[in-house]
């Protein structure tokens, strides 16, 4: 493998990182409510979820789906029943300590994605899935270098989509030091909730 391949490659991870996605908008929406360290395992989640996807489309997941188109469709829609969901939870997230969820919910209090909802969140993702496929498509090579040019991909999407992914983190913890008082807060939880929704034009396009 030549360098132009490791080159092209963290040059495609990196812009497909860092361009607005799900992913992003959320991580600008914890780095703001909940500061960079706490955002840290969502972060690293997205990382995994998205080293599994390749994997999974690597070893022929991405056939599947041609060959029964229907299962796409309910992974499409499985994506839209929980970007609906995130996005109602960071639209009504608690804002103070007296401010919590109008609901009988036994834990109100706001919380940040753990890790392994990060990363189960990449399978329903569609930009996940249009990274992870053209990624496969475009770079993996043919033959005996397969197996090390798959390997590769996966490390240079882990390599490059942190400190992509940790730009938008950044800027939400930037943000955050202006959400001074409940009112902006608000305010400011009801533009992500509903920028977190408008995704939901990726997934029915």
């Amino acid at each position: 493998m030549e360098w132009a391949f490791f080159t092209s490659v963290a040059v495609f991870a990196f812009v497909m990182s860092v361009t607005p996605g799900p992913n992003n908008i959320m991580l600008l929406a914890s780095g703001a409510q909940f500061g960079f360290l706490r955002t840290v395992p969502h972060m690293f989640g997205i990382l995994i979820g998205m080293a599994t996807l390749i994997t999974s489309v690597l070893t022929g997941l991405g056939i599947v789906f041609s060959v029964f188109p229907v299962l796409y469709e309910v992974l499409k829609w499985l994506g839209v029943v929980y970007l609906l969901w995130l996005s109602w939870k960071i639209t009504f997230a608690p804002v103070s300590a007296g401010d919590s969820f109008e609901s009988n919910e036994l834990d109100n209090k706001a919380k940040p994605l753990l890790w392994w909802q990060a990363a189960l969140f990449q399978f329903v993702n569609p930009k996940a899935w249009m990274m992870a496929i053209g990624c496969v498509s475009t770079f993996s090579l043919a033959g005996e270098a397969y197996i090390l040019s798959g390997i590769w991909i996966v490390v240079l999407f882990a390599l490059m989509g942190f400190p992509a992914i940790s730009i938008w983190a950044g800027l939400g913890v930037s943000i955050g030091r202006f959400l001074t008082n409940p009112i902006r807060k608000r305010v400011f939880n009801y533009v992500m909730g509903m920028a977190t929704a408008s995704t939901l034009f990726m997934v029915l396009s």
